[in-house]
């Protein structure tokens, strides 16, 4: 008897669900930043060990939106909550007591999949503030999505509540999205890790074109911003910090596919893009209507 089904993860910004997404599949898949709402759309990673197939889905970060981005994002964590045979609701420890997930989300109705609780962080509270914590949530998986510690069993919890089900996908298969799409969220994460705290979040990334049969593979992509100063600050002086965005970029990039590539990075305005339903659409993002069609 075989089990699979679909993982998902949500919870507010920051609470360490992209951290949790790579510890579950074992590889680097997810935007991990400190900076908050770096997860736009959701991630899927699949974990195959033994019996079980998981098809996890990392979600953005739960939050009450303010612009055409942000109903964008939370309209993408809703539907992966519809989706889900499982929820792992994500909590910060660190943060206080909890909110229901049908709060944090915005939800009419509690969703139908089960959903477990799990506290991330421990690894960060004594041992006395542990165990209040245990104590006072005696239901919560206590967690470290950066340590692994408490993670196998709150999947082997996950595991027992998964439907029996054929594997979804060939066992060798560790994401369903492109390379394509995971070189634009690693050039992205690079910008992410150099820029001052007011540019980030209205830096968007598409790739315009990529020749994976040249040698070295050949990559043109953009970074996106909404006004003229952000594209000076990515810039940066006589081109020198976009050119260690690309410096840095690249590495990555190769170390994913494996070949030798060329960067070709360009910065380009696309006035208030987030909170323009077109510009949205043109970068790929898709809003709740569209849906839920």
């Amino acid at each position: 008897m075989t089990r699979a089904g679909i993982l998902t993860v949500a919870g507010k910004p920051n609470a360490g669900k992209s951290t949790l997404l790579n510890r579950i599949v074992g590889q680097k898949l997810s935007i991990v930043s400190p900076k908050p709402q770096s997860t736009r759309d959701r991630i899927v990673g699949i974990r195959t060990q033994d019996d079980v197939q998981m098809i996890v889905l990392d979600t953005p970060g739960l939050l009450n939106p303010a612009y055409p981005l942000q109903h964008a994002m939370r309209a993408a964590a809703q539907h992966a909550l519809d989706e889900a045979d499982v929820i792992i609701h994500l909590i910060d420890a660190l943060e206080g007591e909890p909110v229901p997930l049908q709060d944090a989300a915005g939800l009419a109705s509690a969703p139908p999949a089960p959903t477990l609780l799990a506290l991330n962080k421990v690894d960060a509270l004594s041992a006395n503030a542990r165990a209040q914590l245990a104590t006072r949530q005696p239901n919560a998986h206590l967690i470290s999505a950066l340590t692994g510690d408490g993670v196998e069993e709150l999947l082997c919890r996950v595991a027992s509540l998964l439907p029996e089900s054929p594997f979804l996908y060939p066992e060798e298969e560790i994401s369903t999205q492109s390379v394509r799409f995971f070189v634009s969220e690693l050039i992205r994460e690079t910008a992410l890790e150099q820029l001052e705290d007011e540019v980030p979040y209205s830096v968007a990334c598409v790739i315009e074109e990529f020749r994976e049969q040249s040698a070295p593979v050949y990559i043109r992509a953009v970074l996106y911003v909404e006004r003229d100063s952000q594209k000076g600050i990515l810039i940066g002086t006589k081109g020198t910090r976009i050119r260690e965005i690309g410096r840095a970029a690249r590495a990555k990039i190769e170390a994913l596919v494996g070949e030798s590539t060329f960067l070709d990075l360009w910065v380009k305005v696309l006035p208030n893009w987030r909170k323009s339903a077109d510009a949205l659409r043109r970068l790929g993002y898709r809003l709740p209507q569209e849906r839920s069609s």
